[in-house]
């Protein structure tokens, strides 16, 4: 049996367990707070053009954050905070 096959046996029984309620699943909860994204967005050094392409939203979307017409949800909350910490976080985790 390979370590591949492996794993995937063992992720499959932890969540057959989970689904027949034996597991002991978390649940990571932050409370995060609303963002600053034109701050978090300078400190990058980035346009808003490649800041939008590097976290994955139309230059619209950033724009809309920038300006609070919008704010952002979810994982792109998440995201944000981390860039927040690290501003080359992205770049360095992701970059060829």
């Amino acid at each position: 049996m390979t370590e591949a096959f492996a794993s995937i046996e063992q992720g499959l029984k932890e969540a057959l367990a989970q689904a027949r309620g034996e597991g002991r699943g978390r649940v990571h909860e932050i409370d995060l707070p609303e963002p600053d994204v034109q701050s978090i967005r300078s400190r990058t050094g980035l346009s808003q053009t490649d800041f939008a392409r590097s976290i994955g939203v139309k230059k619209g979307t950033l724009l809309n954050w920038e300006q609070r017409r919008r704010s952002p949800e979810g994982p792109a909350r998440v995201l944000l905070a981390l860039i927040d910490k690290d501003p080359d976080i992205v770049q360095r985790t992701l970059a060829p």
